[in-house]
């Protein structure tokens, strides 16, 4: 398995180097609301702790607990998290896991393993866990497309912009399609941003031939989040210039 090192809480250790010693797996999880998770996390070597960090997009990474393989329970817990969802054990010195129970869609997050290498004397991470949480109930995503800009319209290449709001979870698939055909070319989804009402909007573009636009062809924007779909369309004869 390719391990892939990430050092994403540099916030927080600025010193830290990458080092090719943690794996984690899955990649990806994806559940049902209500259900329970296990990610998995190998350090390579007998290290005596190892630490779990939860991170959505663009926001600080949260300290989730404190792992000793030699314990029955974790020892050490952050704020906001506690034992009644959130445990861990080991299977070996150097096999670990973190278990959450009745998760929700605010558990939507990628999930980091770290430990010490006394080796090296550094702090070590894995490649991270992306928990993608479903919920029957959740609102569907709201869409709205923006047209090509007034600038563009003379130039031989428009960009389109879908803006994806009200996302439960911080995590969507988000396709174009044109004229009923997914493409990929000219594509690019950013990353969910959290909004103060604690819900979740991000932004895709398409970059398309302008002659493309003048062909009158359907363009489309579809966004699955939390198991729910939407999708909205345009063309260039529904705007008016």
């Amino acid at each position: 398995m390719l391990i892939i090192c990430y050092c994403l809480i540099l916030s927080l250790l600025s010193s830290v180097r990458c080092v090719k010693l943690i794996t984690q797996k899955p990649l990806i999880l994806t559940e049902e609301k209500g259900r329970s998770v296990t990610m998995y996390c190998n350090i390579k070597k007998d290290e005596d702790f190892v630490y779990w960090y939860k991170q959505i997009p663009n926001t600080v990474p949260q300290y989730v607990l404190r792992y000793r393989h030699s314990s029955s329970s974790p020892d050490e817990y952050g704020d906001g998290f506690s034992s009644s969802r959130f445990t861990s054990k080991a299977t070996s010195n150097i096999d670990y896991q973190l278990i959450i129970s009745n998760v929700d869609v605010t558990d939507s997050a990628v999930y980091y393993c770290n430990t010490w290498d006394s080796s090296v004397k550094e702090v070590v991470f894995g490649q991270g866990t992306k928990l993608i949480v479903n919920d029957a109930a959740a609102a569907a995503p709201v869409l709205n497309i923006l047209r090509p800009s007034r600038e563009e319209l003379s130039s031989s290449k428009l960009t389109l912009v879908c803006l994806i709001n009200h996302m439960s979870g911080a995590f969507a698939d988000v396709r174009w399609l044109v004229n009923g055909n997914s493409v990929t070319e000219g594509v690019f989804t950013g990353s969910a941003e959290q909004q103060p009402d604690k819900k979740f909007k991000i932004s895709s573009y398409l970059s398309i031939e302008s002659t493309e636009w003048d062909k009158d062809t359907p363009l489309t924007c579809e966004a699955t989040a939390a198991s729910k779909t939407t999708s909205k369309s345009i063309k260039k004869s529904d705007c008016s210039d």
